[in-house]
Formats: C-alpha cells, sequence, structure tokens
C-alpha cells in the first residue's frame, strides 16, 4: 500500500460528506476521491436493475481510473443492491452502508426503534434481514421519507427549507404510547447534515443513530495503522457526474480541514 492511501467515496449525491468527514478525521494521511453521482440523483427514482447496471460499471471505471486503496459506498439505497456485485466483480475492499439496526437496539431502553430511510431503503430485504437478526425485543418501525434526502441537497444549496417539510418526513417516527420511540437510525447518509434541526424539530429528544463514524473505524481497520513517513495531510478531490459545481460541498470540505479540488 502506498504511503498516503487513496480511499474512493462513492454516493448518489452530497450525503456521504457525512461519511468522507468522518473518515477525514480518522485518517487525515489519506487521499480521499469522492464521487456524487448527481446526475442520476435521486437513486429512488430508479428501480433496482437500473440502480445495479448504472452503479456497477460506473465504480469500475472509476476504480481504474483512480486505483484506490479501498472503496466506500456511501449510500444505503446503493449499498444494499449493489455490494456483493461490487465484490464479485473488482479485487478492491469495500466498505458499504446498511441501516444500523444493531446497535440501536443494543442502545435502546424503551425497545422502541424507528428506522429513517429513503423509500427504497426500508422495503429492502437486506433491511428486514437485520431487522430479523439484531432487533432482539425491540420493536423496530421503518419509516420511508420520499422527500428528505432531496430536502437536505437543496438546503446544503443555500435553499430554503421549511420546518415544515421537515417536521412531516421526520413526524412517523416518533410513536408515543406504554413506551415511546427513544431511538432513531439516520438510514440514509444525507439526514445528518440536517441533524441539528432533526434534533430541534423532535417532539421529545431521542438517540440519533449516524452510522458514518462506525464507517471510518472499519476503514482505518482494513488500511492498517498510518505509515510513519506517509504525510500527515491527505488531500480530497470532488468529482460530480453531472459535471455541475457545488460551491456549498467544496466549502463544507474545506471545513474537514482538508485541501480539496472540485473537478466534472
Amino acid at each position: 500500500m502506498r504511503n498516503n492511501p487513496t480511499i474512493l467515496v462513492f454516493d448518489s449525491g452530497l450525503g456521504g460528506l457525512t461519511v468522507l468527514r468522518e473518515i477525514v478525521r480518522t485518517r487525515p494521511d489519506a487521499r480521499e476521491i469522492y464521487v456524487a453521482d448527481d446526475a442520476y440523483f435521486p437513486y429512488g427514482q430508479h428501480s433496482e436493475d437500473e440502480i445495479i447496471a448504472r452503479v456497477v460499471p460506473l465504480i469500475g471505471d472509476l476504480i481504474a481510473t483512480h486505483k484506490p486503496d479501498l472503496a466506500v459506498i456511501a449510500c444505503n439505497t446503493a449499498s444494499t443492491l449493489v455490494l456483493s456485485h461490487l465484490r464479485a466483480a473488482y479485487d478492491v475492499p469495500f466498505v458499504g452502508t446498511v441501516p444500523a439496526i444493531k446497535p440501536a437496539c443494543a442502545r435502546s431502553k424503551t425497545r422502541r426503534v424507528s428506522v429513517l430511510g429513503t423509500l427504497g431503503t426500508v422495503k429492502r430485504e437486506y433491511t428486514q434481514a437485520l431487522i430479523r437478526d439484531f432487533a432482539r425485543d425491540c420493536e423496530v418501525k421503518l419509516v420511508g421519507s420520499a422527500r428528505l434526502a432531496a430536502l437536505t441537497e437543496a438546503a446544503l444549496n443555500g435553499e430554503t427549507i421549511s420546518d415544515g417539510d421537515i417536521l412531516a418526513e421526520i413526524a412517523p417516527c416518533f410513536v408515543d404510547g406504554a413506551s415511546r420511540t427513544d431511538t432513531v437510525v439516520l438510514a440514509c447518509t444525507h439526514y445528518p447534515l440536517l441533524l441539528d434541526r432533526l434534533v430541534r424539530l423532535a417532539p421529545w429528544p431521542v438517540e440519533w443513530i449516524d452510522p458514518a463514524p462506525a464507517i471510518a473505524r472499519r476503514v482505518a481497520d482494513l488500511l492498517g495503522p498510518q505509515r510513519p513517513d506517509s504525510s500527515s495531510h491527505g488531500d480530497t478531490r470532488l468529482i460530480f457526474t453531472s459535471g455541475r459545481q457545488h460551491p456549498a460541498a467544496e466549502a463544507l470540505v474545506h471545513s474537514f480541514s482538508q485541501p480539496v479540488t472540485a473537478v466534472a
């Protein structure tokens, strides 16, 4: 492996920046190539077969071009569909993003957990299997949001998004009664970008489970310890499949204390 490893981070849009942020903190020596497939966003508008046909060869092209030491699929929708195909097709190690149901159920005190994801993620058999395997004695409610990822992208790009629009998407997560929801899994990497507003708009305090720190730890484990002869600072390259510029994304990555280059 090179002194400064290269990590490919892939998402359908800008949500994977939440994962990138944690990777930068965990491995400041790494060079990241962040690819947002914004030309095809949102993935929820496409069928499962279309997403597989889109993502698998696209990742192959990115691997051939950038030769990463490791690839992160920072998208729940894509991960639940394409990880097995990617691992069969390419030799690069892959880290996926799947709903954090196991840790959420382990931490819930009321035993009532909600999983907030895209419509595609919550209906997948992969998600159902996680509930069967790890929910134990928890009551798990799956909440599919049709708009929250797009609202997040719009907010990041400077558009005004009303509290009412956000609240309408998260309200079904909150179940009251003999026991009330105390833990919400953020099963889309876009959602932590709105975490401050989610916390403020919640009808009562809950623990919001963001998978990004666990993903970053897994990346660090697979890469191994930072080499003593490596540079202490990597850099990040942003690539958008649409060719559009995203100044807000560039500014956000700058806030991670990483040099950033945006390219089409």
